[in-house]
């Protein structure tokens, strides 16, 4: 027996359902049809895909998409009628700028649970200073810190290695693993030809704000400030150009875009810029920074001996009428040594006045004095003795 399927006569509901799915089958092609004129699809030639696609792979299907007409760009050209000094400002930052770099730092502490964690330190400002990769900073940037974090001009960031620092100084070096043809370095200057009345430009990263260009002039020369270690910086910049928390570590220039010092300290009873700022002179820096990149820490030159403490100076000096520094000990075989200096025993030690004709008042004064020299170098050292003053050339160490 064979079954016969029997179609029952159509209604008027069916017919009505049947008209609304051919409508809807209609748009759909219609829709189809305008999405192919809005983006025809475009071939390519089998030499073509061969060409693009991987070997060995399957050439994928290509789906093209509408494609919108280019814009005009919407960077407005700058202008080119700037003054003469504008302009040479303007070519300063764009010159300097790509060897400043932003530092972030972090340390490790623990949470309410007691567990390890990564905290969020400071930022700071450090800048190129040669193509290996090493960057200069203040020391106060990195202290208290597990790592730092390098950004470059470009967005670029690197993991920075600890290189070396002088407390002493308030300076470090880091490194990073950078292609040399990125590291573009910092162009170097002569602080001792400073003069007061000259612009000065900071640039740096107050208070988080990258790439931030301050201006000003140089205020005093010759200043004192205390390093970390409570030893004084001498022959320090003062500046009126807006220096804030983030400046720390970065270029201080001369309107030739030369290095002239590494802005380091604000005056502010309120902890923010009040025109007076203090940079560490480019001269330091270069006295101290091959030192710390190649024994990651400074050494300064040293006559070879131990002297008193300040309180015994002043007696010294209330009692037998001369201002300087006690020779408590002198090394043996040092400099001092070899110059025969004398030290407290039996007797009264020399007593120092001078050093290249500079009075030395303290220990603190005398460190000041030597930290100028390097080791291997002669300095004429004016000496009391038994009440008698005569000059002793001594070689550094």
């Amino acid at each position: 027996m064979i079954d016969v399927a029997v179609r029952s006569p159509s209604t008027p509901v069916s017919r009505r359902r049947n008209a609304v799915v051919l409508g809807l089958l209609a748009l759909a092609v219609g829709a189809a049809a305008c999405t192919m004129e809005l983006g025809p699809p475009t071939s390519a030639s089998d030499d073509e895909r061969e060409q693009t696609s991987p070997v060995g792979a399957t050439p994928a299907v290509e789906v093209t998409s509408p494609v919108a007409l280019p814009r005009p760009s919407s960077v407005p050209t700058p202008y080119t009628d700037l003054r003469t000094d504008e302009q040479a400002v303007v070519d300063l930052f764009e010159n300097t700028s790509p060897s400043v770099v932003y530092i972030t730092t972090v340390t490790r502490g623990r949470d309410i649970f007691g567990r390890g964690v990564t905290v969020p330190r400071g930022t700071g400002t450090g800048f190129i200073w040669d193509t290996e990769g090493h960057i200069v900073t203040n020391f106060h940037v990195l202290q208290g810190a597990t790592s730092a974090r390098v950004v470059m001009h470009d967005q670029t960031s690197y993991i920075a290695e600890y290189v070396g620092g002088s407390k002493r100084h308030d300076l470090a070096v880091l490194r990073i693993d950078a292609p040399p043809g990125t590291l573009r370095q910092v162009k170097v200057g002569d602080s001792d030809r400073m003069q007061v009345g000259q612009s000065v430009y900071a640039i740096g990263n107050p208070f988080g704000l990258s790439a931030t260009l301050t201006s000003g002039i140089v205020s005093a020369l010759n200043r004192q400030i205390e390093g970390l270690t409570g030893d004084i910086i001498e022959d320090v910049i003062q500046i009126d150009a807006a220096i804030n928390p983030g400046n720390s570590g970065g270029p201080l220039l001369d309107s030739g875009g030369r290095l002239i010092g590494i802005n380091s300290q604000i005056a502010s009873p309120s902890g923010a810029s009040v025109g007076l700022g203090f940079a560490v002179p480019v001269n330091t820096v270069l006295r101290v920074v091959p030192q710390l990149i190649a024994n990651g820490e400074y050494t300064p030159a040293l006559l070879g001996i131990n002297v008193a403490d300040d309180r015994t100076n002043r007696v010294v000096a209330q009692r037998f009428g001369v201002a300087g520094v006690l020779i408590f000990e002198v090394a043996a075989r040092s400099g001092a040594d070899r110059a025969g200096l004398r030290g407290t025993g039996d007797q009264l030690g020399d007593i120092i006045l001078r050093i290249d004709g500079e009075d030395v008042l303290s220990s603190q004064a005398l460190r000041a004095v030597l930290d100028r020299y390097q080791p291997g170098d002669q300095v004429e050292v004016t000496i009391s003795r038994d009440g008698e003053v005569r000059d002793v050339v001594v070689t550094l160490m």
